[in-house]
């Protein structure tokens, strides 16, 4: 049987580098499993132009194994190359969180990433900040001037929702690695499969064999629910919604609940709320 080594792309390999060593022979161990299942699959990935690209791929694993409590997981990269970072709903393209402008409610690059601004609208709803049947206009307006405000109480950058998101314990995921304009996003998702069922087997066993509780599976959107079918999944606690470009995600009360506690967007320790 050959290697994995001998047919993927040479990012692929530099973005193995880039992950956590505590993951990096399971990722190994995935990419055999890829490509014993379709053989075809990486020889034709270096014949595309996929994302993320810049090693980026596995950025997801930069977080140590023991620090998993969430596993979180979308469908897919966004299709842009400054956006694709290798975690899930994390847009490269954003910096800032809130407009500079005057009357402005989530900056311009917020607003472009769907998912994200409907994400920030969801934890905004939940803290009270914003009312469900209002989460634009002047509703939005009077809660960005009170996020730039110093004493305002708010996180300002996507780099610090990441790093909130990180330190509860997400491992933020797609169901699939990659993104190519010439492939439809569920043809990708179904070659990594192999892929997450020895990511999800790894982190069961390893959390086992350190008494560790069991993370959460969280599953947004369809491509991600049809992970469903892997056995590995019935290893963990489930919890899905809508995938978040939906406006109905805004309202979802069971992802209102599960995010509240955590204070993502406050500028405060982790665990505390606003």
């Amino acid at each position: 049987m050959s290697s994995w080594q001998d047919v993927c792309p040479e990012d692929v390999c530099l973005a193995i580098e880039q992950s956590h060593s505590s993951w990096r022979p399971v990722i190994e161990r995935g990419l055999q499993r890829v490509h014993e299942t379709n053989p075809d699959y990486f020889p034709g990935l270096t014949r595309s132009d996929y994302l993320p690209n810049q090693a980026r791929l596995f950025a997801a694993f930069s977080m140590p194994m023991d620090d998993v409590r969430y596993i979180l997981m979308g469908e897919g990269p966004y299709p842009r190359a400054d956006s694709a970072t290798g975690y899930c709903f994390m847009d490269g393209a954003v910096k800032s969180l809130w407009s500079d402008e005057e009357g402005g409610g989530l900056s311009k690059k917020v607003n472009r990433a769907t998912s994200l601004r409907n994400f920030m609208k969801m934890l905004l709803v939940a803290s009270g900040h914003l009312q469900q049947e209002a989460t634009a206009g002047d509703a939005m307006a009077a809660v960005a001037t009170q996020a730039r405000l110093p004493e305002g109480g708010f996180i300002q950058t996507l780099d610090d929702l990441q790093h909130k998101l990180i330190a509860q314990g997400f491992l933020l995921l797609n169901a699939s690695l990659v993104f190519r304009e010439d492939t439809a996003p569920v043809k990708d998702a179904k070659a990594w499969q192999p892929f997450l069922q020895t990511v999800l087997s790894a982190l069961d066993q390893y959390q086992s064999a350190h008494k560790k509780q069991k993370a959460v599976l969280v599953l947004w959107g369809k491509i991600a629910e049809q992970l469903r079918v892997m056995p590995e999944t019935a290893l963990y606690e489930q919890i899905s919604a809508e995938h978040p470009y939906n406006l109905s995600f805004i309202g979802n009360k069971t992802m209102q609940d599960f995010f509240r506690p955590m204070n993502l967007l406050g500028n405060l320790p982790e665990g505390k709320i606003l």
